[in-house]
């Protein structure tokens, strides 16, 4: 079968100016599962406290789908691979569910799916038929997704250009400067080893930048106490939707963001937040507590068990369960000090090379956080209350009044966010 070829368009991007598609992107665009990503918000809930985080992942992939093209010029692939690469670059986030990350893991609780398992999205639909006309075989384009072989990690990787994108657009419309890097080196820089994808001779700063930028976004935006609050909101309205026998985590995750919030202002389960999100009357803090104060078991402890602390502090708060939100993150970790550079002609874990490395892991365990959240008039109750029933040190862990206007004037300062 010949391959379709669609007209080249030029789209004018908000970072990258002018990006050119052709090809089988060119007739991947307007499929129904690409424009779906219009209506997906790039940082989620994190438009609550960066007004003009409105970018979608639309843009994103647009973005990626651009340095991947450069990146595959400069590494000198081309023909069917190359085509391969662009089409995994334009639809990998094509299996994001609504609000981006932020009810990912609920749904993959339910689907066993995350974002990046888009096989059977790229084989049943038309975007399988558009690259069938092209003669790419979807299974092979879906594993580039997920980061398989050596142009996979052109895609999912730790010196991947999605999260070269991610970072510099992410900082273009959050006003924040911390994600500001140079992807143009990083692309010219970027070589194959022994099958891995590494950066050139030279070039340890150039993915120490890269981290750098990573480990300063993540408190200021990715990791941001209002963004957090709110994206564990949203989490526990999905979780009482899908309690709901009408609706499945399946539906919920090929929805966008309208559909959701239609959806939780709709059913009787979840809309006293809906009610909250469209007011931004978001919970507040009553624990905010550090690594060192959190008990490893809590660290550690699954979904139903977080569900069964949550009900007991509410219980011993007087308050109804859904007031009550104990969010947990995930142990801290930096998988960018995995990249890997050519030093002397050999093959380097930055994480061997880079001084730097320690004192940012020593930095992300020092800005982790264990939060629990409830209404505004009972936060001093609900911390008193948390810290008994988790074991926690109650100076060190309880957010007072007095210190819940403190931090926020400071995070105002620090974030230049709409706190």
């Amino acid at each position: 079968m010949a391959a379709k070829t669609g007209p080249m368009t030029t789209i004018k991007d908000s970072v990258h100016d002018h990006i050119s598609v052709d090809g089988v992107a060119a007739d991947l665009l307007d499929t129904g599962p690409v424009q779906r990503l219009r209506r997906i918000a790039q940082l989620g809930t994190v438009t609550l406290v960066y007004p003009s985080a409105n970018h979608t992942r639309f843009e994103h992939s647009l973005g990626v789908y651009h340095l991947a093209d450069r990146a595959l010029d400069s590494l000198g692939v081309a023909g069917t691979e190359a085509e391969r690469v662009r089409a995994a670059a334009l639809c990998h986030d094509i299996g994001h569910a609504p609000f981006s990350h932020n009810v990912e893991e609920l749904l993959h609780r339910h689907t066993g799916l995350y974002h990046d398992d888009v096989t059977g999205l790229l084989v049943d639909s038309e975007v399988g038929d558009v690259l069938r006309e092209h003669d790419l075989d979807p299974e092979r384009v879906a594993g580039l997704v997920a980061g398989d072989g050596q142009y996979g990690q052109l895609v999912s990787g730790e010196l991947d250009v999605d999260r070269m994108d991610y970072l510099v657009r992410d900082a273009h419309h959050t006003g924040v400067p911390y994600g500001t890097i140079d992807h143009e080196r990083l692309i010219r820089e970027l070589t194959f080893a022994d099958g891995s994808l590494v950066l050139g001779e030279g070039n340890v700063q150039t993915a120490e930048s890269l981290l750098m930028a990573r480990a300063l976004m993540t408190p200021t935006v990715y990791a941001h106490p209002v963004a957090r609050i709110s994206k564990a909101m949203l989490r526990r309205a999905t979780e009482r939707l899908l309690e709901s026998p009408d609706i499945s985590a399946e539906q919920v995750r090929r929805m966008d963001d309208y559909d959701l919030i239609c959806a939780l202002r709709t059913a009787p389960e979840a809309e006293a937040f809906a009610r909250r999100y469209d007011r931004r009357e978001l919970f507040k803090r009553a624990v905010w507590a550090e690594y060192d104060d959190t008990p490893a078991h809590l660290r550690e402890a699954d979904h139903e068990t977080v569900r069964e602390l949550e009900a007991e502090i509410a219980d011993r708060a007087e308050l109804s369960p859904e007031a009550v939100v104990v969010d947990v993150p995930p142990e801290p970790s930096m998988t960018e000090s995995t990249a890997e550079v050519l030093v002397g002609g050999e093959v380097r874990r930055l994480a061997d090379r880079s001084p730097l490395v320690t004192g940012l892991r020593t930095a992300r365990k020092q800005q982790w956080r264990m939060g629990v959240y409830t209404i505004a008039d009972a936060t001093d109750r609900v911390g008193r209350a948390a810290a008994d029933v988790l074991g926690l040190d109650i100076d060190g862990a309880l957010v007072s009044s007095v210190r819940r206007r403190v931090n926020a004037s400071l995070e105002r300062f620090e974030a230049g966010a709409d706190e």
